[in-house]
């Protein structure tokens, strides 16, 4: 019922708001499991996919999320809960990635729609990212569920980073036919599967985004991207002082 709620109010604002335009609806099963497996541009992807389908999608969110104190605490709690989002505890040896997993097997196992970012995190400069093997692969191969690639086009343009007020623009969703790997079930410790299984993922979403591929992880490419600001900053600061030495 809060799930129902949230979507009418916050799905149908953003659709109204943004006339979000979509292809491949047929490809979501009108009944069973599915995984959705999408590219990463802006926070706001897990609300515009939701807000055009007719089924519920269950994505995964940090765990801090749902136990911040006060009643700011509480609110965010709620929304993340109304729009379907699942806690996953980060703590532990393998931190959150076993924690999606199993909560991604949950999912399925009821029958759910479950939605998942191969990328781990948002794209920093809008190109598609090497998927990482764990969780989308160990979730398909463990439940023979099918895997729905999916693209969101232009969802970063809409609130980059800075921006308090978003652009009113319409964003895209392609989404792509079923994928089935049930050739591989059970072989879900087998970590050349597992890669195989993702980069054919991922091949897909490229084709459906058209996006530039870069064959390493976003993580490693934010760090690169931190690591040269900070090396200009440097180089700034130190031209700085030589000026004012010289002057």
């Amino acid at each position: 019922m809060i799930y129902g709620a949230m979507k009418f109010s916050i799905g149908g604002s953003l659709k109204l708001a943004f006339r979000p335009w979509v292809e491949g609806l047929e490809n979501i099963p009108a009944q069973g499991p599915a995984i959705l497996a999408s590219n990463h541009l802006s926070f706001s992807d897990s609300f515009f996919l939701p807000a055009v389908l007719d089924r519920k999608v269950t994505f995964i969110a940090k765990s801090e999320y749902f136990t911040a104190p006060g009643v700011k605490g509480k609110l965010t709690a709620a929304f993340f809960k109304g729009v379907g989002q699942l806690p996953v505890d980060r703590s532990g040896a393998r931190g959150a990635g076993e924690a999606a997993i199993k909560a991604g097997i949950e999912v399925i196992e009821s029958g759910g729609l479950f939605g998942i970012y191969p990328e781990g995190t948002r794209s920093p400069d809008g190109r598609l990212y090497r998927g990482k093997p764990g969780g989308l692969a160990r979730v398909a191969l463990a439940t023979g569920a099918p895997v729905i690639p999916v693209a969101m086009i232009d969802t970063e343009k809409i609130q980059p980073p800075g921006q308090v007020i978003p652009k009113l623009m319409r964003p895209g969703i392609r989404i792509g036919k079923p994928l089935d790997f049930s050739r591989y079930h059970g072989m879900e410790g087998d970590r050349f599967i597992l890669r195989s299984v993702t980069d054919e993922v991922m091949y897909e979403i490229m084709k459906l985004s058209g996006q530039e591929y870069v064959d390493i992880y976003a993580t490693a490419a934010k760090r690169q991207i931190a690591d040269e600001a900070k090396r200009r900053a440097e180089e700034q600061k130190h031209a700085g002082r030589e000026s004012g030495t010289q002057g």
